[in-house]
């Protein structure tokens, strides 16, 4: 009941804000009797979008649906197909970089001449037409609870190369050894069902690390099946040092509630994790410690930055039935008050439009925030990468070196082998 009324709530206030925001003239875009669809992927928001798509029909005369694909019970990649042959396929969905666009390409509209476009640095454009409305920023680099930080004497500020994280490491593991809630330094998971942390997540700083934002040397390199070995190299430094210490055994057999849950109850120092861990922190009476992010030490030489982009984009299906509403949704949603709260107070997000003024209030997204708009930020490559690459060929490496079934050496050479294999 609770969570009813606050959703009833939430929808009447979002309606309040488009009464008062939107414009009444929507030129050509008379709502038909047909709903307007949205398959999304999140199901942390499917709550909040569907509030928010409900107020935003109310103030538009238009049904509007949410349907929500994801978590360990729905395979979006596999249903949105299953969706495109329905009768009633989905007005907006969602994909993730150049691989799906690749694969859903004759299903997503160009979107050139909309007015958020001007408002953000990320939409998705290929071959210079805009594809992509950019869901949200997300970002992650080494999570840290900054108090075991300052117990063990170590400076966020100084975790700039691979040398001062192996000092720092050493240092939190030495002061806290006789505490019987401590684990270890880091909490981070390479198992079976965790090969997106790795292959992709983790992976990616041998795509991005210490190269210029719009910098696609190395992600062209490897769709061409060319490795950098000096690169590949300082991976597998940075790969050992995290594994060295790892909280265990969830390093090989935990879950991502156990990669959270240590971070959280201050058992390990770091978590090798992303601003969607929010939620996670704050449910159950949240944290009282502070939080911040500093950077992976993956790259050749001194790091700066974390790793932030937006993980997914919004298109609108040409062969959909409302493709004209479709985008007056996704321009309201970035050039509206009520877009604004949905997007950042109620769906927690890191604003990917510079129209924005309202800030996160998650710890991590906060970090994540503020990172961005200094402007210390590396690219997202790795969904880019050939679907299946980073989870199905990289990340069962990543876990034989986690268990210890390879060497570093053998690390790179399979890793080394799975790139050049994509020249074939």
């Amino acid at each position: 009941m609770k969570k009813f009324l606050l959703l009833s709530v939430a929808v009447l206030f979002t309606f309040v804000l488009f009464a008062c925001t939107t414009s009444d003239d929507n030129g050509d875009d008379t709502p038909g009797t047909t709903p307007l669809v949205i398959y999304q992927n999140k199901v942390e928001i499917d709550d909040v979008l569907s509030a928010y798509a409900e107020a935003w029909g109310l103030a538009n005369d238009v049904e509007v649906q949410v349907r929500t694909c994801g978590g360990d019970a729905c395979g979006y990649a596999d249903q949105i197909i299953a969706e495109f042959n329905a009768a009633n396929q989905p007005d907006i969905f969602v994909f993730e970089g150049l691989g799906q666009f690749l694969q859903y390409q004759n299903k997503i509209m160009p979107l050139d001449g909309e007015e958020w476009i001007d408002y953000t640095d990320v939409a998705f454009v290929y071959d210079g037409t805009v594809y992509g409305f950019p869901v949200n920023f997300e970002g992650w680099g080494m999570a840290y609870n900054a108090d075991m930080l300052a117990a063990a004497g170590v400076d966020p500020a100084s975790l700039v190369n691979r040398a001062a994280y192996a000092t720092a490491f050493q240092a939190i593991a030495d002061h806290f050894a006789d505490d019987e809630n401590f684990n270890a330094p880091v909490s981070m998971a390479a198992g079976p069902g965790l090969t997106w942390v790795t292959g992709l997540h983790n992976f990616n700083g041998y795509l991005s690390s210490g190269l210029d934002y719009d910098d696609r040397t190395v992600i062209d390199n490897l769709l061409n099946g060319v490795a950098d070995n000096a690169r590949l190299e300082a991976l597998a430094d940075w790969v050992e040092l995290l594994f060295d210490y790892a909280a265990l055994p969830y390093l090989t057999e935990g879950s991502y509630d156990d990669m959270i849950n240590n971070f959280k109850l201050q058992r390990t120092a770091f978590v090798h994790q992303g601003n969607w861990i929010d939620p996670n922190l704050l449910q159950d009476g949240g944290i009282d410690f502070e939080v911040g992010y500093a950077p992976h030490a993956s790259g050749l030489g001194d790091v700066d930055s974390i790793f932030v982009g937006a993980p997914s984009y919004y298109a609108v299906n040409p062969d959909g039935n409302n493709p004209e509403l479709a985008k007056q949704f996704l321009n309201d949603m970035a050039m509206t008050e009520a877009g604004h709260q949905y997007m950042v107070v109620d769906a927690g997000y890191v604003p990917a439009f510079t129209n924005v003024e309202l800030i996160p209030t998650g710890p991590l997204s906060a970090a994540v925030y503020e990172w961005s708009s200094e402007g210390n930020i590396y690219a997202w490559w790795q969904n880019d990468m050939p679907p299946g690459f980073g989870m199905d060929d990289l990340g069962p490496v990543y876990f034989q070196f986690a268990q210890g079934q390879i060497d570093k050496e053998q690390f790179i050479q399979r890793i080394r082998s799975e790139i050049m294999d994509l020249a074939d």
